[in-house]
């Protein structure tokens, strides 16, 4: 098989797999430890909780996150054989179908992967798995713009992506090139908008004072530079951490500030998708 056989083959492996799949949503982020994985969960969820069908692929290669937002860190995938060639049911929790790279690899092990190695196994992961009718599936990317955001951007066609940041500058500087990337006419993904996580800290028992430890504003500018939108802006919460930890992300709280930040989150992103894809 020459490469450009190989190439066709890629393509219709790609093509079959998302062809039930209305929205491909991609979460990235321009650096790590802003909290990407935990608004990629609970944007899955929400939209969950709002009807849709969500699916949710962790396709962070060398640090995935999702088995753990999910506590099934020890779930075996299991594997059914279509017409000769093996493929994987996704694992269902809170309403929405879930597969990442680390339900396959050892966890204590860093993956020593090139390029075109993690490239490969991240298609050969979601064109095997057996997704099915979705309305939404959500790509939690790796920090940065490197090898598997160009694959996503290249071999899926994207519906749209949202971008995570922290209201610290250097974060700041690190999601504008993230941005820029995707806003590049060889990729040119629709950019949805900016989401500030920890963007203040409130107490309990005073939950309108808004404590800005981080600082106020400098999101807002950034994304007025560059015409995004701040789609919305979560709080530090200690309940956020704890529901992380134990694998129950904070959107299956009802009513709390957090969920409802989320739920908010979700319809906005729906809204402009549907806006886009009249």
């Amino acid at each position: 098989m020459n490469i450009f056989e190989q190439r066709k083959e890629k393509e219709m492996r790609i093509a079959q797999s998302m062809s039930k799949v209305k929205f491909l949503l991609a979460i990235g982020s321009g650096k790590g430890g802003v909290g990407k994985s935990t608004i990629a969960a609970n944007i899955a969820i929400s939209l969950a909780k709002l009807g849709f069908k969500v699916g949710l692929a962790d396709v962070d290669i060398y640090g995935p996150s999702i088995p753990t937002l999910f506590n099934i860190e020890n779930e075996e995938v299991v594997g059914q054989e279509i017409d000769g060639k093996l493929h994987f049911q996704p694992i269902e929790k809170f309403g929405v179908k879930l597969m990442s790279i680390g339900f396959f690899v050892d966890p204590s092990k860093a993956l020593m992967w090139r390029g075109p190695m993690a490239s490969n196994t991240l298609i050969q992961m979601l064109s095997d798995t057996l997704w099915g009718e979705l309305d939404y599936l959500i790509f939690d990317m790796p920090p940065g713009t490197g090898d598997i955001q160009l694959t996503l951007s290249h071999d899926f066609n994207l519906s749209g992506a949202v971008f995570v940041s922290t209201p610290q500058q250097l974060a700041i500087s690190d999601v504008r090139r993230a941005v820029n990337m995707f806003k590049n006419e060889s990729v040119n993904v629709p950019i949805l908008g900016l989401v500030e996580n920890m963007a203040y800290f409130v107490t309990n028992d005073l939950p309108n004072n808004k404590y800005y430890l981080f600082g106020k504003g400098g999101t807002e500018k950034f994304a007025k530079e560059l015409d995004i939108e701040v789609l919305e802006q979560i709080p530090i919460s200690e309940e956020i951490s704890e529901t992380n930890d134990s694998g129950n992300p904070i959107s299956l709280i009802v009513d709390s500030l957090e969920s409802n930040s989320f739920l908010s989150l979700a319809r906005k992103i729906n809204d402009k998708l549907v806006e886009i894809n009249k």
